[in-house]
């Protein structure tokens, strides 16, 4: 059985969560930025919706909204956590830091939420997914602390696929 694809609602979920990205990383709500990031969230969410195939058919039930906002709101909390951490690393006297690359494995199944696990992991400070291998993200950390990949996993990205499981799957 193949799954139908919701061309409106794909194209919404995706507008909608490129432009809060959009929002956030610009910090402003001045009206000619708005305006930009709603006509470039437009042109890329129309071309993942309608050509990719890769979006996944999200069903707006009460509970994913409600998993959804909740993720939002972990986003938000671990970006500024990851910001505050990076300033005090960058202001200290001495930076005692020992970066390299971690594999974390994920669990979500398609790929519109690994892209949105490897976003995630990415627009936090601290951390870049370098590379993305079946069920294995490799990520540069920029303080190591667990080189086993189900401690670094559980460090790094539960936060966010606990949540982005039951809206992406």
């Amino acid at each position: 059985m193949t799954k139908t694809i919701n061309f409106p609602l794909q194209f919404i979920n995706l507008w909608l969560t490129l432009m809060l990205v959009w929002v956030f990383a610009n910090g402003t709500l001045a009206q000619d930025t708005l305006i930009a990031g709603a006509v470039i969230s437009a042109v890329i969410a129309l071309a993942f919706a309608a050509f990719a195939r890769v979006y996944s058919f999200v069903r707006w039930t009460p509970k994913v909204i409600f998993y959804y906002l909740l993720y939002l709101g972990v986003f938000l909390l671990e970006l500024t956590k990851a910001n505050i951490y990076v300033m005090r690393l960058v202001f200290a006297r001495r930076i005692d830091i020992e970066p390299g690359i971690v594999e974390i494995k994920t669990e979500l199944k398609s790929p519109i939420g690994r892209l949105a696990l490897a976003n995630s992991i990415t627009l936090t400070p601290g951390t870049l997914v370098v590379d993305i291998q079946g069920d294995s993200l490799f990520i540069h950390w920029i303080n190591v602390s667990a080189t086993d990949p189900v401690a670094a996993t559980r460090e790094i990205s539960a936060r966010f696929e606990k949540y982005l499981k039951v809206v992406y799957g």
